[in-house]
């Protein structure tokens, strides 16, 4: 076994020996002086670039979040309004029940009453709150409608429209904050 190992070593080393590079070559590649003339312009560019991508791009991120900020903002005054014009709006049926029932009066609290309740009118349309159209023979619109009964329609032409208007409904800049309640006919 000892002569067998002997061979093996002898093989290594010759190995060895033949990938010895020659005097005056290296074995690793050098670079031509020009390269590295250009090299630091380049790299400046390539910084230069880098740097342009990511002002640019952090610029457009401060944009839009200075848009997203601002919608949001717009969209929480709206809110804050909208949560408020929806308590308000069973007062606004009070008045119209009440007004109503004074109708035949034409003494002064009668029309007291109605010049406040003309001002509460007034001061809803300000804030842009619209009472949804709702008459009969209008098409039924689950969008804008909740049906609260279906009864069997008089006439043939109001099968799938509304026949009565049971409570109101209204819109706040064209939003829905409140469904008007209606008989549909079937």
């Amino acid at each position: 076994m000892e002569n067998h190992t002997q061979p093996e070593q002898e093989l290594e080393k010759h190995d060895e020996l033949n990938t010895e590079v020659p005097k005056g070559q290296s074995e690793e590649p050098t670079e031509a002086p020009a390269k590295e003339e250009i090299d630091p312009l380049k790299k400046l560019q390539d910084e230069l670039a880098e740097t342009k991508d990511k002002y640019v791009r952090l610029y457009a991120e401060f944009d839009n979040f200075r848009r997203r900020s601002a919608k949001e903002k717009l969209e929480m005054i709206q809110s804050a309004n909208e949560q408020l014009l929806k308590a308000l709006l069973p007062v606004v049926d009070d008045f119209e029940r009440a007004e109503k029932s004074y109708k035949d009066r034409s003494d002064k609290e009668a029309e007291g009453f109605a010049l406040i309740h003309n001002k509460f009118k007034k001061t809803l349309d300000q804030y842009s709150v619209k009472v949804m159209e709702t008459s009969v023979g209008t098409v039924f619109n689950a969008d804008l409608h909740e049906a609260i009964t279906q009864v069997p329609a008089p006439d043939e032409k109001l099968k799938g429209k509304i026949i009565d208007t049971v409570e109101k409904g209204y819109l706040l800049n064209d939003k829905v904050i409140r469904f008007a309640k209606v008989v549909v006919g079937s």
